[in-house]
Formats: structure tokens, sequence, C-alpha cells
């Protein structure tokens, strides 16, 4: 599994700093679980984090300016990185995994095993289990070559690919990839023949549909 879709280096700064959502929290460990590259870019961001807070010690520095800081720091560490032409081989190995075992940030909220996922019926073609206590952080199963409704964000959407694949106008996803998307997106994902496309998604504000009978039965879907 070798991830091709990343999460913005804004989700990485926020996650490091303790401010996201739990749900989208949750998926982003998830990503973070699959993807060395992340793995090492939230690390720096959070020892960026640590020094410029030693470094403002004292001072009143707004939020926002220290998350432009953080976000600046960060981008020069990835483009020295790239600069010295540092090689990873031999680092971040990934374990073997079992296949039915599911990524282990997502135990808490809906169990290890994916035989044992028991699916709701959303709408034809899609299957869905939303973790107890919050409706906005669930597993979606979508089956092969089902084109789901043209739709934006209110806000943003984490989904970070389990099994399966989708396409849509950001490319190809497959699994270990994360689509991190903000309002300004507007995308139709459309699953891969073969297998049913697995996720986990999360968001903080509902989506925005452009078809008026999936707004009409958005409520339904609670999403």
């Amino acid at each position: 599994m070798t991830p091709r879709h990343h999460l913005d280096p804004s989700t990485l700064v926020s996650y490091a700093a303790g401010a996201l959502p739990l749900e989208l929290s949750v998926v982003v460990a998830t990503h973070l679980d699959a993807c060395p590259h992340c793995r090492r870019q939230a690390a720096a961001a959070e020892s960026i984090g640590g020094l410029l807070v030693e470094q403002q010690h004292g001072a009143a520095t707004h939020p926002a300016a220290l998350r432009s800081r953080m976000l600046e720091q960060l981008d020069e560490t990835a483009g020295n990185s790239a600069v010295r032409g540092h090689s990873h081989a031999g680092r971040d190995v990934e374990p073997s995994r079992d296949p039915d075992q599911l990524p282990t940030p997502l135990h808490p909220y809906f169990g290890t095993s994916y035989q044992a996922l028991k699916w709701r019926w959303m709408s034809p073609g899609v299957h869905c289990i939303r973790a107890e206590g919050t409706s906005t952080l669930l597993l979606l199963r979508i089956a092969p070559g089902k084109s789901m409704p043209l739709h934006s964000h209110g806000s943003t959407e984490v989904t970070q690919i389990l099994q399966g694949a989708y396409h849509d106008a950001l490319g190809h996803f497959t699994p270990g990839d994360v689509a991190d998307l903000d309002s300004d997106i507007e995308h139709q994902p459309v699953t891969a023949p073969g297998v049913p496309c697995i996720c986990v998604s999360a968001l903080d504000a509902p989506l925005r549909f452009n078809s008026w009978i999936a707004r009409k039965l958005q409520p339904l879907f609670k999403i």
C-alpha cells in the first residue's frame, strides 16, 4: 500500500495542534496509520509547533498567526527535504496486516473485524455504519460501478479509502489514499469495477447536493 493522495498541510497542522473535531481526527489518524509520508509531515508539524510555542511563550500571539507560521515552516521543511533528495528507503516499513482487521484507530468506533461489521442500507448500492454517539463519522460500503450524486461540501470532508477504489475529477483513489476536501471542491465519485469500495469518512458540515432529489432525501441520509 503506497498512498498517492495525501492530507493537506493545513489539516496536518490542525491535527498536530489538537484543533480538529474528533470525527475528522479519527480519519486523519487512520490515514497516518497507512502513510509514512504524512506521518513524517505530522511529526514535523508537531516539532515546529512546539518550537514556535516556546519562542512565543509570554507573548500574545493570535492562534491564526501561529498556525500560519507553522504552515510556512512546514513548507520550508518539505522543500528542504526535496532539495536534499532524501531517500526514505528502508524506513517506515509497513508490517504485514490481517486483511480482516480494520485499521487500529477505528477499533473504538467500529470494532476490529470487517467480517463482523453490521451494515445498514442507505440507498441502492450504498450501505453505512455510523459511529456510536456521532452522525458525522461513518463507514461506507459502495457497490462496484456506482456513481454517487454530484456534490460539494459545506466545510471539510476527509475520506480514507480502506478497500476497493473510486475515481472522480481529482483522480483515482485506492486503499491508503485520502480525499481531504473543502468547500471549494465539487466532485462525483464513481466506484471502480470489481469489489465494493469501503471507506471511512467524516465531515464537519452537511454536503451540498446539486440534484433536487438528493437534497430531498438528505435528511433521511443524515449527511
